[in-house]
């Protein structure tokens, strides 16, 4: 039980997703930053296969990763009253609403988005949907599914797909962050391989338009109704564009916080950003990524994603603490509006 002083925040990591690794190492860093005289801490691991482990929350014991390893626990005992849960769970299975679903039916309140602004945020075709519906722009594209991709006729699909796309094309699973199962594709005799890797994420792809354009984030907190943005940060990738590699190990990619921008497009990014965070209904933390094409069409949104990385050194926290919000009180600042999302949306239903 937690002190009459202290919240009982369980970091809730692992999954069964690709991304699986990437959250193990995120838990370990949220585990080291938060105030142990504030939070009761706990560390709650979910295996490869679905298992849920009450796990050592003493991060000294471990290298750059948390290791799922202890007694198996029953999900709804381990999200007990008074408890704030704080998923880093990143792609499916985690931040695609399932999770989120889980923890509305335990009646605990949790850091970041519900059941609908992280189904349509994490699904790439919907929320391309979306944008469009909402006048955001953003690079041509087009969403398949694995039928129309293989098969006797697919490649005259293909055909179709390089002419009205053009090179180089991005293909993506539309259920996957981290850059996992993307490649880049500089002509017609690559796409069939690209396809076939992004195929062993998800049975739905998006194929997008590559672009010549800077790469600017907005980090964005705060409720549905009134989000605020962190100043915009730029990246200038390492390779032929930002992968995994630059995001979480030895990559080479620059990081500019500040971006260098015009205060001008600062600000108009950073109110877009917010549009965006608004149109997707997402709550407390995001990261909404955009393409800067100047000269030419200005602002295109490439995605918004709800469960950022959040490292000290990922690009969300590192613009928080440009903005002056450093990574200790950013935590303190999702676990208190997890709390007054919870007590809104309790007194709805309860109504």
């Amino acid at each position: 039980m937690s002190s009459p002083d202290r919240t009982r925040l369980v970091v809730l990591f692992g999954g069964q997703s690709a991304e699986h690794d990437v959250s193990r190492v995120t838990a370990r860093h949220v585990l080291a930053a938060a105030d142990p005289n504030r939070y009761d801490l706990v560390a709650i691991g979910i295996t490869r296969d679905g298992e849920w482990v009450e796990c050592s929350s003493d991060v000294s014991s471990f290298g750059d990763a948390l290791e799922i390893a202890g007694d198996k626990v029953d999900p709804f005992s381990a999200l007990t009253a008074g408890s704030v849960v704080f998923p880093l769970l990143h792609g499916p299975m985690g931040e695609d609403g399932t999770l989120q679903g889980l923890l509305e039916l335990a009646g605990v309140p949790f850091v970041g988005s519900a059941v609908l602004g992280s189904s349509v945020s994490m699904d790439k075709i919907i929320a391309k949907r979306l944008a469009d519906a909402e006048g955001i722009a953003q690079t041509k594209w087009r969403g398949m599914h694995a039928a129309e991709l293989t098969g006797p006729a697919s490649e005259a699909v293909l055909d179709g797909l390089a002419d009205e796309l053009g090179f180089p094309m991005f293909v993506k699973p539309a259920n996957m962050g981290s850059s996992i199962g993307v490649s880049r594709v500089n002509e017609r005799g690559q796409l069939r391989a690209a396809i076939d890797d992004a195929l062993r994420y998800d049975e739905w792809l998006v194929l997008e338009e590559g672009v010549v354009a800077r790469e600017i984030e907005v980090a964005v907190l705060g409720h549905t109704v009134s989000p605020r943005a962190s100043v915009p940060g730029e990246i200038v990738p390492g390779a032929d564009f930002y992968d995994y590699e630059d995001k979480y190990t030895d990559g080479v990619a620059q990081l500019h916080i500040p971006a260098p921008l015009s205060e001008a497009e600062a600000a108009q990014v950073r109110e877009l950003a917010c549009r965006v965070f608004r149109a997707y209904r997402a709550e407390g933390l995001s990261r909404v990524d955009f393409f800067f094409e100047n000269p030419g069409r200005g602002w295109l949104l490439n995605e918004i994603n709800t469960i950022p990385g959040f490292t000290p050194i990922s690009m969300y926290p590192q613009m928080w603490q440009a903005s002056g919000l450093p990574y200790r009180t950013l935590i303190d600042e999702l676990v208190g509006l997890a709390i007054e999302r919870h007590a809104t949306v309790s007194r709805y239903r309860n109504a």
